[in-house]
């Protein structure tokens, strides 16, 4: 039978545990021998506890603690999963407490000079209207943290913010003079704030801000005033397959309409369709063509000419997508039912924001792209 087990070296060898580790396990009573030799003292080990010398250095490498893989050892496959999940939960926990120490810490350093940072100076008021432009898109979901804070994308010609929070999309561009690289620094929402606040003191007498940034700094300077921000650690998405562009049905349908008109259509509770999203009624604005190609609301009884144009949209977001645009004439983009629409300011083509559609059809899903049945998410970031 003894010449059956294997000595305690074969078994590291064929587990990844050290001799060392096999020892301390066995000290602590998570893998015993089947036998030590009581003159060498030499430990000897089945087959079936190689299996089990192989767990233990998996859970060891995953930072299981030690009484929970003694646990694991004995238990049955359902809980050693239940274990390992629970694991996952700290380690999840554990990087999200390290990043807002990496980010406490990376403020208190002093900005970085090196020739990798890219250097901006643009005009105060165009950043601000900027930030304007774009804030109210950005997402509040912390499972998904690459959307709660806006992206400066910067280029030889200037800077675009970008923020999404899935269902609706917005950019604004501020022309500048740059120094340096492309570069993309995404900046949380609280740091976006700081710098609204620092652009828009009325007690500032500079005109230009000059910002330099790196892919995981910011710093603003008006006139001696400073603002240092860490950006957010996480991988915006790519919007740009998402930029409003002709479709598959031609060119969109270009609509002027004076946007105070339509917010207080809106606000007056305009006609709506009521689709169920999550267990509840939802109102569904649905934007089609009027009298002389104008704009119109369209009711329930409005949606039985198929071939209409017309395009369904979350009220609530058109209304805040028209509350950054501003007063004055704006201009719709109207594609089909399922593409996204567009709101632009005829002064400005590098601002806008577009709005995923809704289905308009009762079974469809809501807030999806695509073909009758497809399953196509509104925009997805990557974790």
């Amino acid at each position: 039978m003894e010449r059956d087990l294997r000595s305690i070296g074969e078994v590291a060898r064929d587990s990844g545990l050290t001799v060392s580790a096999l020892r301390f396990y066995d000290a602590a009573g998570v893998l015993v021998p089947a036998l030590v030799d009581p003159v060498t003292g030499y430990r000897r080990y089945t087959d079936d506890q190689v299996a089990s010398a192989r767990l233990v250095a998996g859970l060891r490498r995953v930072g299981l603690p030690v009484a929970e893989i003694a646990q694991a050892v004995r238990a049955e496959p359902a809980v050693v999963h239940r274990l390992l999940d629970t694991q996952l939960r700290r380690l999840a926990d554990g990087l999200a407490d390290a990043r807002r120490e990496v980010s406490r810490i990376r403020a208190l350093l002093p900005v970085e000079e090196s020739s990798a940072a890219t250097r901006l100076t643009l005009d105060r008021a165009g950043l601000a209207a900027a930030v304007d432009a774009v804030r109210f898109a950005v997402g509040t979901d912390p499972e998904l943290p690459a959307l709660t804070g806006v992206l400066f994308d910067v280029t030889d010609t200037g800077v675009r913010l970008v923020a999404t929070d899935r269902h609706r999309l917005a950019v604004a561009t501020a022309d500048a003079t740059v120094d340096g690289p492309a570069v993309r620094t995404l900046l949380p929402l609280a740091a976006v704030d700081r710098l609204s606040r620092l652009v828009t003191d009325p007690d500032g007498d500079a005109h230009e801000v000059r910002l330099t940034l790196t892919t995981s700094r910011l710093h603003a300077d008006v006139a001696g005033r400073e603002l240092h921000a860490t950006a957010l650690p996480d991988d915006f998405p790519d919007y740009h397959v998402l930029l409003p562009r002709a479709g598959e049905h031609g060119s969109p349908r270009r609509i002027s309409v004076d946007a105070e008109w339509l917010a207080g259509a809106l606000r007056a509770g305009g006609p709506t369709l009521t689709r169920e999203y999550a267990g509840a009624p939802l109102p569904v604005t649905v934007l089609g063509l009027g009298t002389g190609d104008g704009l119109r609301l369209l009711g329930p009884d409005d949606l039985h000419h198929a071939d209409d144009l017309r395009v369904g949209v979350n009220g609530a977001y058109l209304l805040d997508a028209l509350d950054a645009a501003g007063s004055g004439r704006l201009v719709l983009e109207l594609d089909s039912p399922v593409t996204p629409l567009a709101i632009r300011r005829p002064d400005d083509e590098g601002a806008f924001s577009i709005l995923m559609p809704i289905r308009l059809c009762p079974n469809a899903p809501l807030g999806r792209i695509g073909p009758p049945g497809a399953g196509v998410g509104a925009i997805r970031a990557r974790r």
